[in-house]
């Protein structure tokens, strides 16, 4: 697959039996649809406004960023604010095929659903030592 953010080839990264496409030059991730669910379930970590029906159907976030295009469908993606303060600013395929997560947003994502009064608690460890290996969390 191609990323969407810099148009180098991505690697696949597996997780928890879940493969993800990670780009090793600017840290993006690719969730295919369903994926971004199944990680947070490994994880304990279970959120009810994180499915991709409902963030597809959320209002598009104003952004002075370029619009990706889908790695699956190559249409234009809408940039959707997810988070606790929807801070977060994703890009979601209209049609469906997945999420992208520019470099540190998923580790942001992961350390403020961390914080909530979710997940089992070994999740913190798992989520630490996860990011730490492949999506190299930003503060």
């Amino acid at each position: 697959m191609i990323c969407p953010r810099c148009k180098s080839d991505m690697v696949v990264v597996e997780h928890n039996k879940i493969e993800l496409d990670y780009c090793t030059r600017c840290q993006g991730v690719w969730f295919d649809s369903g994926e971004l669910e199944l990680l947070l379930e490994s994880m304990s970590l279970e959120s009810p406004n994180l499915v991709l029906g409902d963030i597809r159907d959320s209002e598009e976030a104003e952004s002075s960023e370029k619009k990706l295009r889908c790695p699956i469908c190559s249409q234009k993606m809408k940039k959707t604010a997810i988070g606790q303060q929807r801070e977060i600013l994703i890009d979601v395929c209209r049609l469906g095929d997945g999420l992208w997560f520019d470099g540190g947003e998923l580790g942001q994502l992961i350390k403020q659903m961390a914080n909530e009064p979710l997940g089992k608690p070994d999740s913190q460890h798992q989520i630490i030592a996860f990011l730490g290996e492949v999506f190299k969390a930003r503060d």
